[in-house]
């Protein structure tokens, strides 16, 4: 079944306002640890400071994309929209690590609201059989942002000073909200009727019960352990190294174009080859290139760094996307998908609350290295539990009276 006009349009304007949301968010990464630092914040603190906003978006995640199946997509998406722009906002207010930590909290609430409810969003209005292409096309959206913003952010901070970027930030995130209120339909973001809602426990439990779906949590929270590494210290390893701020955004830029050029045409290929093979050797790359980052200094080294880490991010959360709303129901894809976002955020905030202190002990070479084992590890656990769990799966298929001769 291919795609109708109408559902290519809708996802075009899904795309929009995914670029415009990651791209205002993603300004501040290179910025906030610099500005951070100014105020006067250690490595650990801003590694705090990093992981309230994974903490608050791991946790209200699953709340949200629950609430999504069940008071329909598109208020949960407007409220997220709202909230990321007035944590931007709000950050040139801050007067120190502890009131940057507690905007953080409202940023991570905001991003746990849009995140999962727009990726469930595109895979309503998507046939099964373009799924993996439909994510591509919205995840490439997405990455774009993050390589531009950061890029644009760094800049930014070096011309018009650190604080200005949150203002632009904040103002760019609120340019997705006309296009959403003219163009995104309330009609594919309708809940389910209310006798389709199991309890919340029983929902939880009977997704848990899934190891396909299970394994994928696995492996999304070792790639994204391995990554909150990156995010959160890249930038003070870069600065170590005699980088500015122009140059971290330039690192980082380099890291997410290698992820969007490789989306759209690794979302194509996991629609006909084994999303879960493809996992398993995207998060093996990222881990190795991501235990190797903190060996290199001098711009051109971290940038081609950088640039691996973003093809391990591109083939690895391509495949896991599309693996994790594949394994489920239609009626649990809110929740499964809020579930996806959850360990997202809380892997990279376990990375960034833990590794600042590591790196204080042993430096910035050996903490990349930590993080990147982590992530072979998690690797490891998530190839052998998929592949395990397939098997049961397609044997109970096989074995079921819908099957019986």
């Amino acid at each position: 079944m291919h795609p109708t006009h109408r559902q290519g349009i809708q996802l075009l304007v899904c795309c929009g306002i995914g670029f415009l949301c990651f791209f205002g968010a993603y300004m501040r990464i290179p910025v906030l640890p610099l500005f951070a630092a100014s105020l006067g914040a250690t490595p650990s603190q801003i590694g705090m400071i990093n992981a309230a906003f994974m903490l608050s978006a791991g946790l209200l995640a699953i709340p949200s994309g629950l609430l999504s199946d069940r008071i329909g997509q598109w208020p949960m998406l407007l409220a997220g929209l709202l909230t990321i722009a007035c944590s931007s906002l709000l950050i040139p207010f801050c007067s120190g690590p502890l009131t940057m930590g507690g905007v953080y909290l409202l940023f991570g609430a905001g991003l746990a609201a849009f995140a999962p409810t727009m990726m469930s969003y595109v895979a309503n209005i998507t046939p099964p059989s373009h799924l993996g292409r439909a994510y591509s096309f919205y995840t490439t959206a997405v990455y774009l942002g993050m390589t531009v913003g950061p890029a644009v952010g760094g800049f930014l901070g070096r011309a018009w000073g650190l604080g200005r970027v949150f203002w632009a930030s904040g103002g760019t995130v609120l340019l997705a909200l006309p296009f959403m209120l003219a163009f995104l339909s309330r009609a594919d973001s309708r809940p389910f009727p209310e006798r389709e809602h199991p309890s919340v426990w029983r929902a939880v439990t009977a997704l848990m019960g899934n190891h396909r779906f299970v394994a994928s949590l696995v492996g999304t929270l070792g790639g994204c352990f391995g990554f909150g590494m990156f995010v959160s210290f890249l930038p003070l390893h870069a600065r170590a190294e005699g980088l500015n701020a122009g140059h971290v955004g330039m690192v980082f830029g380099m890291q997410a174009l290698a992820n969007v050029l490789l989306r759209i045409p690794l979302g194509r290929l996991s629609d006909r080859l084994n999303r879960g093979t493809m996992s398993t050797w995207g998060l093996a790359l990222l881990g190795v290139s991501l235990g190797t980052v903190g060996t290199f200094s001098g711009l051109v080294p971290l940038a081609a760094c950088a640039a691996v880490v973003g093809a391990g991010m591109g083939v690895s959360f391509t495949a896991l996307g599309a693996l994790v709303a594949e394994v489920v129901s239609r009626e649990e894809r809110g929740l499964a998908l809020g579930v996806y976002n959850s360990c997202i955020y809380l892997g990279m905030m376990v990375s960034s609350a833990t590794m600042g202190g590591v790196i204080h002990h042993v430096g910035f070479g050996w903490g990349f290295a930590v993080a990147g084992g982590g992530t072979l590890l998690a690797t490891l656990l998530f190839h052998a539990g998929f592949r395990r769990a397939t098997r049961a799966h397609r044997a109970r298929t096989q074995d079921s009276p819908a099957n019986a001769p």
